[in-house]
């Protein structure tokens, strides 16, 4: 899908066709539009699927007739009927008379441009739409930490009287976003290093503002990153310990419970094979049966006793 965007008197509006200073947004295009906007400004093959690619780095292309950024944007995908936290990438490329943005899916990203929310956002300013892309990129990433270390605590709730794994496989998913996260966010840091020295994409006052901006905003998801993913090995960790020990409490009892039950099960079978009368203590008394049963039951209480006073169970 393709839609075209051009600025006019501070009103961004969709226009039919491209244009001079416009904004072509490429949303999992077709390989008939692909190449419509590949030769209307000379761009290269690779470069304009590359957004295609889910396994594309992150990177800088610097071209004679334009100059590509490839980033990854934070997006989220339903697997089995849960929301999962992924990476996919966003290719902005700065041609001579268009800016061209590229994408597998529709990301919010993008969105915020298209409203009326987009403050001081123009077609016309190529390099300040570039920063601003990748601020709100960025902020992005920042609200889906967010989420992800509030899953996390919901989690964290249900630890101590956890048996089963599915809190534990929920806990590793959320660990693979953090980890898509942070791989991304050093590529991106790099890749805002790449920016500020590239002659290419001609910055002024107010747009290294914006980038001194994004800069920092990107280390610090990096860094919120860093520290939940800390917080959640460790909570893993303590998670795993915790079904151990839940498991090792019920395989304790079970044992305590079977010698307990074991004892009676011995008192019968010997009286329950075929010996003389003579030979079987109590045999001839007229409440044997009786007594052999409380007995039984005796022994019984006082190894569960002991089992009890040694805090075995």
């Amino acid at each position: 899908m393709v839609k075209i965007f051009l600025t006019e008197n501070g009103a961004t509006r969709e226009v039919e066709q491209p244009c001079k200073d416009c904004w072509i947004r490429m949303t999992n295009p077709t390989e008939e539009e692909l190449s419509w906007i590949e030769k209307m400004y000379q761009l290269e093959s690779d470069d304009i699927r590359a957004a295609l690619d889910e396994e594309e780095s992150s990177r800088v292309e610097v071209e004679d007739t334009y100059t590509m950024v490839l980033v990854d944007v934070p997006t989220v995908e339903e697997r089995n009927g849960k929301s999962r936290y992924v990476t996919i990438p966003l290719a902005v490329i700065l041609a001579k008379d268009a800016i061209i943005t590229v994408c597998l899916e529709e990301s919010s990203v993008m969105n915020i441009f298209t409203g009326r929310r987009a403050v001081g956002f123009s077609t016309h300013m190529k390099t300040r739409f570039l920063l601003q892309i990748l601020f709100q990129n960025a902020q992005l990433y920042m609200r889906n930490l967010r989420s992800i270390n509030k899953q996390s605590e919901e989690i964290e709730k249900d630890l101590q009287a956890a048996t089963e794994n599915a809190a534990l496989i929920d806990m590793m998913e959320l660990g693979k976003s953090l980890l898509y996260f942070m791989t991304s966010l050093r590529s991106l840091q790099a890749v805002l290093t790449k920016v500020l020295k590239t002659e290419s994409i001609k910055k002024y006052e107010d747009d290294e503002e914006l980038l001194e901006d994004v800069m920092v905003e990107n280390r610090q998801a990096l860094e919120m990153a860093e520290i939940y993913n800390g917080i959640l090995n460790g909570m893993m960790d303590a998670y795993a310990s915790i079904i151990s020990n839940n498991m090792n409490v019920v395989m304790k009892f079970l044992a305590v419970a079977t010698i307990v039950l074991s004892i009676p099960n011995i008192v019968f079978g010997a009286y329950g094979m075929n010996l003389a009368v003579e030979g079987m203590p109590l045999a001839r008394l007229p409440h044997a049966f009786y007594i052999i049963i409380a007995l039984s039951v005796v022994l019984s209480i006082i190894v569960l006793f002991y089992f009890n006073h040694k805090k075995m169970y």
